[in-house]
């Protein structure tokens, strides 16, 4: 009896080796993004979807919001802080625009 389960324990133990060293390395993980540049990536895009929504949108706010999505796919966090954070200044900026006349006469 003793025998029969020496030798199991040694097939199972040499099957468990080979099979460690015939599976492929898993490959590392992409790095995720800090909390910093998921916090500015959810502020830009509620600023971005405000601004859109009142018409106060400007041309380079998309542009800049696309490249911090872009960014995040990758992993890259400063950049995301770094287009995110442009896409909020512009899209609040789009807002207040809006509330200035468009223009004023002065006599």
């Amino acid at each position: 009896m003793q025998k029969q389960f020496l030798i199991a324990a040694a097939i199972v133990g040499a099957l468990s080796l080979s099979a460690c060293q015939t599976a492929p390395a898993p490959a590392p993980a992409k790095a995720g993004l800090n909390d910093e540049a998921k916090m500015a990536l959810a502020w830009a895009e509620a600023d971005v979807k405000t601004a859109q929504s009142k018409g106060a949108l400007w041309t380079t706010t998309e542009a800049e919001l696309k490249a911090a999505k872009e960014a995040a796919a990758k992993g890259d966090s400063a950049t995301v802080i770094k287009h995110a954070k442009l896409a909020s200044a512009e899209a609040k900026l789009g807002l207040a625009q809006q509330q200035e006349p468009l223009m004023t006469l002065q006599h």
